[in-house]
């Protein structure tokens, strides 16, 4: 079977992203590709590591002449988001994608791509696979799970790692270094319901058309979120709910929310709130769809509405020492009708911890008012920034040599597992860079081929600047 990205470069690059991209590696279903990184590792002479949380660390010594250079620790991560279109018959348990090209971006036909953070694994592979490339003792990190509350590496015996540099590959802008970062939590959102006998004819109020986005890099451009809409359809409509479902990931901005309700005004206040929302976010194409279903069920004796409205949403706080960044914020990424109950998945984030466990304050007493609960789980810690720091020097005046242009640096309101690391490993001295790429946790992820190009030109040559000169080996 033809290769769909061997016309591009890099060539090796594209070869090990097209050939992960062929094992299903969801959130929660890392298996497999743990599998593939063992069996590389064994094919190429390796020494590999990997736990029960299919975290893998692959070994590679230094290139002759770089033995003297401190190593470097390489990390991203094996999983990826999973969304697809509403018509895809894709299924990411078992499916690998279906990757189409036009040789300036890669995407996947009706799924997300997993460039965030393939692109990384893929990157990383290839340096471990070379003969020809310049570089330190490498300690290769493949955590698994981090799209669900970076599961992997919390999990991960850090003892493992020996060297205290290290280069995340899991930054999806090209020609900024990401320094710091916020940290955050899974909280989940759990109230009770119950239902009367009396079954009323259900209408099925369809909310899509959104663009969605990551709830650390866009949660303050302002996008519409369809869970929040669909709390702004119901607050004060007069509708019952009988059930709902939308989103795929906490950390995704909701792209489509589906009501089931009862009530015969259901289908006229769609079209009353399509028009309210479309002029509450011109730059979407927002559409409500009603429709009778034809059946009939027991509504539920919760309003849904006022809780979605009562709850937090969006930017809560902006950083007063770095003009722009967010501090503080929350998503709604998942909410569902389970049997009694109606759960709803948030992403908490903040780079001050009280604040964090204050928002996460606010959502318990919403929780509380309506009968309800919150579960916090999946806390990870902030990346504090490095005032000294070698390393940012050394990328800052490496990208400028390679390209001249300046690199940026800044600090980040999305989670990155730097975090993670630079708490368990003390000294850490750690960047996070990536390629550019498009709408990541859509369906619409888009990565770009010169980008990558790019990156991975200057991965090797920082690889080489850690190494001593050539002309030192030769006396």
């Amino acid at each position: 079977m033809a290769r769909i990205l061997d016309e591009l470069l890099p060539e090796r690059v594209w070869y090990y992203f097209e050939s992960i991209s062929a094992i299903p590696r969801g959130s929660g279903n890392t298996g497999k590709i743990a599998n593939y990184l063992c069996f590389f590792a064994k094919m190429h002479g390796l020494s590999f590591y990997r736990d029960k949380a299919n975290n893998v660390i692959i070994r590679k010594d230094a290139t002759p002449g770089c033995s003297g250079a401190d190593g470097v620790i390489l990390q991203g991560h094996t999983d990826m988001v999973c969304a697809k279109t509403p018509d895809s018959n894709h299924d990411f348990l078992t499916d690998g994608l279906d990757l189409k090209t036009d040789g300036q971006i890669v995407y996947a036909d009706g799924t997300t791509l997993g460039g965030d953070d393939g692109i990384a694994v893929a990157m990383m592979l290839a340096i471990l696979e070379s003969d020809n490339i310049r570089h330190p003792a490498i300690e290769a990190v493949f955590t698994s799970d981090e799209e669900i509350g970076m599961i992997g590496a919390k999990q991960l015996d850090m003892q493992q790692l020996d060297h205290r540099v290290m280069l995340n590959l899991d930054s999806e802008s090209e020609g900024i270094l990401t320094v710091s970062c916020a940290g955050g939590s899974h909280s989940r959102l759990t109230v009770p319901f119950r239902r009367p006998a009396e079954k009323k004819p259900v209408w099925e109020i369809r909310i899509h058309g959104l663009l969605g986005g990551h709830s650390g890099a866009e949660i303050h451009k302002g996008r519409a979120n369809a869970a929040v809409l669909a709390g702004r359809y119901l607050n004060g409509s007069g509708l019952s709910l009988v059930s709902v479902r939308g989103g795929e990931a906490d950390n995704a901005i909701m792209t489509e929310c589906v009501l089931e309700v009862c009530g015969e005004t259901a289908g006229e206040h769609a079209k009353k709130m399509e028009t309210v929302f479309r002029k509450d976010y011109p730059n979407e194409s927002i559409r409500v769809d009603a429709e009778r279903t034809g059946r009939e069920a027991p509504p539920a004796d919760l309003d849904l509405g006022a809780l979605l409205t009562s709850a937090p949403y969006g930017v809560q706080a902006w950083s007063k020492d770095i003009k722009g960044l967010v501090q503080t914020s929350l998503n709604i990424g998942i909410i569902r009708t389970e049997e009694n109950n109606v759960v709803m998945e948030y992403s908490v984030r903040s780079s001050v911890n009280r604040e964090k466990e204050k928002l996460n304050s606010e959502l318990e007493k919403v929780a509380r008012k309506f009968g309800g609960s919150l579960e916090v789980d999946g806390e990870y810690p902030a990346w504090e920034f490095r005032k000294k720091s070698p390393l940012q020097e050394r990328m800052v005046r490496v990208y400028e040599e390679l390209f001249g242009k300046p690199m940026k640096t800044e600090a980040i309101h999305a989670g990155l597992e730097c975090g993670l690391f630079s708490d368990a490993l003390k000294g850490l001295d750690a960047v996070s860079y990536g390629p550019d790429m498009q709408g990541i946790h859509t369906f619409g992820e888009k990565l770009s081929v010169e980008s990558v190009q790019r990156t991975w030109t200057y991965t090797l040559a920082v690889l080489e600047d850690m190494c001593p000169p050539v002309q030192d080996e030769l006396y």
